[in-house]
């Protein structure tokens, strides 16, 4: 209780002069299970918890506050994977919903009132989950921490003030910020490719990578166990994100509710990200400062499954012609998946709507000329075998994996920009994967960077679109 000195408690009054200030502690557990929700609650009800002691894991309690409707749903899907028949207690906790087990190696973080005389968390609130932890690092340090539960604001000496971490690993010359876990993981089981790996990767790419992610809302779409498991999508930072993690708070309509997204400025940041398990990245087409005003122009060639990639590389050349008959500069890369990315520089000079627009006027030219192969038709069942002329790419939010990305995809393929005359009928997805997109970039530069500078003169096109029709 907190007061103001020269006040006198009054009995049943409420004054400002009064404060009740709760004690909260923050602490680090393991994630052993899941309840059933109730009502209409979705995707689970509370988290059953656990810490070790002396190298032993026992139950801790269970955390049913602090979850948003996105962070339910993101956990869940997490904690699939590591579902299991084996309860990893000796002896069954009381809970008040069924429980469904999971291995104990998802690590959390609660905040909490105290410890009950059973080891328990009194009122514990889920603050979010700790990839720079491991369950293997909590275990070894469990016998250094009273009751088994390692708290960084409870009064214990300064080297048991929370999780102990190791070193920061140094990767391509990387030593602060994250601290990379887990990177023996393999993320691609059948090519051998570790999570490492990756993160190796891109820092070793960051400077041409860089460009293309600053000042930019990133929705993130994780792979922490590899791409043979299901992702999901993360787009909320929230208070998960370390304080040197820049954000931009960006009002969702469909939420109303603002939402906290990483903008990824630097390279401690690229690292963070990739510890996560991003897989992928996928910017905004807009900078921070610029939000209804996208730096480009999108248009994405999506096959069916029953297009083969020579039909992608005839759409791609078709929309070339098209937009060189109206002196358009254009820009391509492959997709790193089925199909191609053709970018239009627009220098944040018009609004998406603008540009949308535009993007749809050209592509009409294109499918016009291709009525055979091509399709405006958004709808998977109505489409039939045909490739997608994807322009509404153009809108606020909508996002394609960047250049130089990864692709959670078999091989490791890199989303790579091409010269116009590489764009021939033997070409291929696989040409370009983790393994040689380095080499290839320091043999020939950032093809890609035009697409970043001056934009195009739209009234200058829409004149010369009245001289074609």
């Amino acid at each position: 209780m907190a007061k103001k000195k020269t006040s006198i408690y009054r009995d049943g009054d409420r004054t400002s002069e009064w404060i009740k200030i709760k004690d909260h502690q923050t602490a680090e557990a393991i994630i052993a299970g899941y309840t059933e929700p109730r009502g209409s609650r979705k995707y689970f009800g509370s988290l059953i918890l656990a810490v070790y002691e002396n190298g032993k894991l026992r139950y801790a309690g269970h955390v049913g506050t602090g979850f948003r409707e996105n962070t339910l749903k993101e956990i869940h899907t997490l904690l699939q994977p590591l579902v299991t028949g084996k309860m990893p207690f000796s002896k069954k906790p009381a809970t008040n919903m069924p429980p469904t087990w999971v291995k104990p190696v998802t690590v959390c973080t609660v905040k909490y009132a105290e410890i009950t005389d059973e080891g328990l968390f009194r009122h514990p609130v889920f603050i979010g989950l700790r990839e720079d932890v491991t369950a293997e690092e909590l275990r070894k340090y469990s016998s250094g921490a009273a009751s088994g539960i390692i708290a960084p604001n409870r009064n214990v000496p300064s080297e048991e003030k929370g999780v102990r971490k190791k070193p920061a690993k140094k990767i391509n010359g990387v030593r602060s910020g994250p601290k990379f876990t887990n990177t023996d993981k393999l993320y691609w089981k059948k090519e051998k490719i570790t999570k490492g790996e990756l993160i190796d990767y891109y820092l070793s790419v960051s400077d041409y990578l860089l460009p293309y992610l600053k000042h930019r809302a990133q929705s993130l779409h994780r792979f922490p166990n590899g791409i043979d498991e299901p992702g999901f999508y993360h787009k909320d930072a929230g208070d998960n994100a370390p304080a040197w993690v820049d954000t931009v708070a960006i009002y969702s309509e469909s939420t109303g509710k603002e939402v906290e997204y990483i903008v990824c400025n630097n390279k401690e940041t690229l690292a963070y990200l990739i510890n996560l398990g991003c897989i992928e990245l996928n910017p905004w087409n807009n900078r921070t400062e610029a939000p209804d005003n996208p730096d480009y122009l999108i248009i994405d060639l999506d096959p069916s499954e029953k297009n083969n990639f020579k039909q992608v590389i005839e759409a791609a050349k078709v929309t070339k012609e098209v937009l060189d008959s109206l002196e358009i500069p254009t820009y391509c890369k492959t997709s790193g998946s089925t199909g191609i990315h053709i970018f239009v520089p627009m220098g944040a000079q018009y609004t998406y709507e603008q540009v949308r627009d535009l993007a749809l006027i050209l592509m009409q030219l294109v499918q016009k000329l291709l009525p055979k192969t091509t399709t405006l038709e958004r709808s998977l069942k109505k489409r039939g075998p045909k490739i997608y002329l994807d322009y509404l790419q153009n809108r606020q939010g909508q996002t394609v994996a960047s250049v130089y990305s990864v692709r959670p995809k078999p091989g490791a393929p890199v989303s790579m920009p091409l010269a116009w005359e590489e764009l021939v009928s033997d070409l291929s997805i696989h040409d370009f994967t983790i393994h040689n997109a380095l080499s290839r970039l320091q043999e020939r530069g950032d093809l890609f960077l035009p697409v970043l500078q001056k934009g195009i003169n739209m009234r200058k096109v829409l004149d010369n679109l009245t001289k074609i029709q």
